[in-house]
């Protein structure tokens, strides 16, 4: 175990804008669903961010090969690399997807930012659970506060019946499947670039949810559709799976796990501030009570960390 010294570099400020990005994504994905369903919004982002992912790794092999004077070889992925990729694609981007916006449209988006806010903690939990990583006092404490803070967060809307219970479930359960596609995609990330496991994952994924979403995307009236729908459309693709996703990725191989992690505790803060000021979401005293013991559980969870494990080699 050892601390992480911190050198600001060009590569903070584009994960400081990758937390702005994913933080305001919560409000922006819940005032579009206003007008269209989460199916149908989910499915047409998820569509365009695979494109992006599948444009990029042809132009990254196509850049390649051309320097190499070869034709492009693929991506020399082994039948079992397809199969874990699919597994990831079915856990990390359809499940997850569906229990995400579905639980987004059932609950605030302070409350899902927030629950969200928990995965390092139930990543750290489950790396330990399959033996990659010892949990010791401090990550105890830091589950207890974390699990405390949920309590104070949604505990008073768990009433049978309550409007936002279900919502608030369903993040739960993107919760587990956000850690269960962390630490099962780690095996392939020891042999292939982050970007040709998510951007493969999330095509295996896309093409999953799509069937699902069929009925409410030919339901939707497109043409009908306001700017501001477009717009958050847009910008959850572009910015918020595909930017964001390559700023992220690009800084594990570069700074590593440990220093990059860091800013994903800073995604709740900004999310809440961004609901408070756009969607009007009440900042009562027991929920910056319940934040405040969320992101101590989180951060807590990082005084102790393992030395890095070396970047996986770029595809």
């Amino acid at each position: 175990m050892k601390s992480v010294a911190f050198r600001p570099t060009s590569i903070d400020g584009l994960l400081a804008l990758m937390v702005l990005i994913w933080g305001s994504n919560y409000s922006i994905v819940k005032a579009a669903l206003a007008e269209i369903p989460p199916l149908a919004f989910n499915g047409v982002r998820l569509i365009i961010a695979s494109a992006l992912f599948l444009a990029a790794l042809a132009a990254g092999y196509g850049r390649r090969a051309a320097a190499n004077g070869n034709s492009p070889g693929g991506l020399r992925l082994t039948r079992g690399d397809w199969l874990a990729l699919a597994g990831l694609g079915v856990i990390g981007h359809f499940t997850y997807q569906l229990c995400f916006m579905s639980g987004l449209a059932r609950t605030t988006a302070s409350n899902s930012a927030l629950i969200l806010g928990c995965s390092p903690i139930a990543t750290g939990m489950l790396t330990a659970a399959v033996g990659h990583e010892r949990v010791n006092r401090v990550h105890w404490i830091a589950a207890a506060l974390s699990v405390g803070g949920i309590y104070l967060l949604v505990g008073h809307d768990f009433a049978l019946g309550g409007p936002s219970r279900a919502g608030d479930l369903l993040t739960l359960g993107a919760v587990c499947c956000w850690s269960i596609y962390t630490v099962g995609s780690r095996a392939l990330l020891d042999r292939h670039s982050p970007l040709v496991v998510t951007g493969c994952s999330m095509t295996i994924g896309t093409a999953l949810y799509v069937p699902v979403a069929a009925r409410d995307l030919e339901r939707v009236s497109w043409a009908a559709l306001g700017g501001d729908v477009w717009a958050a459309l847009v910008f959850s693709a572009v910015f918020a799976l595909f930017t964001a996703y390559l700023i992220w990725y690009t800084a594990v191989q570069r700074i590593g796990n440990i220093r990059t992690s860091i800013y994903s505790n800073l995604l709740p803060v900004v999310a809440v501030l961004v609901a408070a000021a756009w969607l009007g979401d009440r900042l009562s005293p027991a929920r910056i009570t319940g934040a405040a013991a969320i992101l101590a559980g989180v951060f807590a969870s990082r005084l102790v960390v393992p030395p890095a494990a070396a970047a996986p080699a770029e595809e």
